[in-house]
């Protein structure tokens, strides 16, 4: 939890790049709890630590000491560590829930290997896991890229990221990070073994072992609200879904015997019982004092992704009605199909929900050529792609140059486009054509060097 001033002090750039998130603790309290009676006895104090301590942004500086003590030979390679655990950055600005907040939970990974080459390979491993997570289980789709050297993790070598995109207000935002740490922190920490493979004529050397660290937040959970819902709600995928379907009965009236009833529920346990055969996680609701169409939104508030209902009529055709939360599409299934049927109207749901969001985004991230269009699409909800010198200097007065003025027009405040100048978002792997090495110049035009990749910008969380 807590990190020394001088723990942190051996890894300047890395301070240097969390500095204005550390959360410092300069005094200590003694706290004592007398019997059951409410009361704090606070003793008497206010004591200065001889040595500040930060609450942990990340977990580099905690654990590299001990990776130090227990990597003692090449064959102790690669050592893989993963952690779920919370980290404090102190943010300034205002938070958000799930996708900017003081306190988060997340997963980090970190990692010592040989070779770079080794630690590179793990990089994109990592990177295409995250991407799974956000495509294959979120529905979210991401671009996959690299950082620029103004944006990598501070004190690291280089960073890999998934962007995804927030279709409401044009806002980029990260997924998640795979870094290559290089030997920065090793030689900092003094993580080295002897190399198993020295040059002929060389006695026994000692080399620094390659790092990587990564990192997956609860973010996520906010960017697929965001991307997925509407405002009926949630739109929850089906694969992330802790109920995949509900049935709700409908057609039981006053007139409905106690008899008709219990039947009728009897039948709703019988398909519950035939969809968990198939792994599908459903329930019923039948809650009394509530009417179907409160049920029905009651279910679509929390996202759930396919309704069923049946009532006295879909019993004597055999048949269950259903309706999908994500294009709101209402049908038929005839009971003896529903195995199969359910199954495949789930996994039609969460194709559906994917390709609607990768075809916004796709649709949102224009290559633009022309530094006269490049705010008029920011305007206009996008991320862009342009040609760049990837200089900071230059990244940062293409953020002050395309600062636009606050939007006065009506709508909810949270789906007005931000007015905040682009930053670069990453070096897309997909690269567009177009960039004529040694001739096509960045797009900036205070900047006089020539492009290097096509970088995608925009405004972001």
């Amino acid at each position: 939890m807590f990190l020394s001033a001088k723990s942190l002090e051996k890894e300047k750039d890395h301070v240097e790049g969390f500095a204005p998130e550390l959360a410092w603790v300069t005094k200590a309290f003694v706290f004592l709890h007398i019997y059951w009676v409410l009361k704090l006895i606070i003793d008497s104090g206010d004591k200065d630590l001889e040595v500040p301590v930060a609450v942990r942004p990340t977990s580099e500086a905690v654990m590299y000491p001990y990776y130090s003590k227990w990597i003692r030979s090449h064959r102790d390679l690669p050592l893989r560590l993963n952690q779920w655990n919370s980290v404090v950055r102190w943010e300034a600005k205002q938070t958000t829930p799930f996708l900017r907040a003081r306190e988060f939970l997340w997963q980090e990974g970190h990692t010592a290997h040989l070779t770079e080459e080794s630690a590179g390979e793990e990089v994109l491993q990592i990177l295409e896991l995250y991407a799974g997570v956000y495509e294959e289980v979120l529905a979210v789709p991401v671009v996959r890229g690299r950082k620029t050297e103004k944006e990598k993790f501070a004190g690291g070598y280089y960073t890999t990221t998934v962007e995804g995109y927030i279709p409401s207000n044009g806002r980029g935002i990260q997924g998640a990070t795979s870094h290559c740490l290089g030997q920065n922190f090793s030689k900092m920490f003094d993580i080295a073994v002897e190399d198993p493979s020295p040059k002929e004529g060389e006695g026994a050397k000692h080399i620094h072992v390659w790092q990587n660290s990564w990192g997956l937040s609860t973010r996520v959970i906010g960017v697929m609200v965001m991307i997925h819902g509407d405002d009926k709600g949630l739109v929850l995928p089906p694969r992330i879904s802790k109920v995949q379907v509900i049935m709700i009965p409908v057609g039981i009236t006053k007139s409905t015997t106690p008899e008709d009833k219990a039947k009728h529920y009897d039948q709703l346990q019988e398909f519950k019982d035939t969809l968990k055969k198939v792994g599908v996680r459903s329930d019923y609701d039948l809650r009394d004092g509530y009417t179907p169409a409160w049920k029905f939104n009651d279910w679509e508030l929390k996202g759930v992704p396919l309704r069923l209902e049946f009532g006295p009529k879909d019993a004597a055709k055999s048949v269950v009605s259903f309706a999908r939360r994500d294009t709101g599409e209402k049908g038929t299934i005839a009971i003896s199909e529903m195995s199969k049927e359910i199954p495949a109207v789930l996994e039609k749901i969460q194709s559906d929900m994917y390709t609607k969001a990768e075809a916004s985004f796709r649709s949102h991230r224009p290559v633009i050529n022309n530094w006269g269009e490049v705010v008029t699409a920011l305007d206009a909800k996008n991320v862009v792609l342009i040609p760049h010198c990837l200089q900071e200097k230059c990244e940062d007065k293409i953020k002050e140059s395309t600062k636009g003025a606050p939007d006065e027009s009506d709508g909810p405040q949270d789906q007005k486009a931000p007015s905040m100048g682009m930053k670069s978002l990453c070096i897309p792997f997909e690269q567009p054509e177009g960039i004529i090495k040694g001739e096509t110049k960045c797009l900036n035009p205070e900047c006089e060097a020539l492009a290097e990749k096509y970088c995608m910008f925009g405004r972001s969380y």
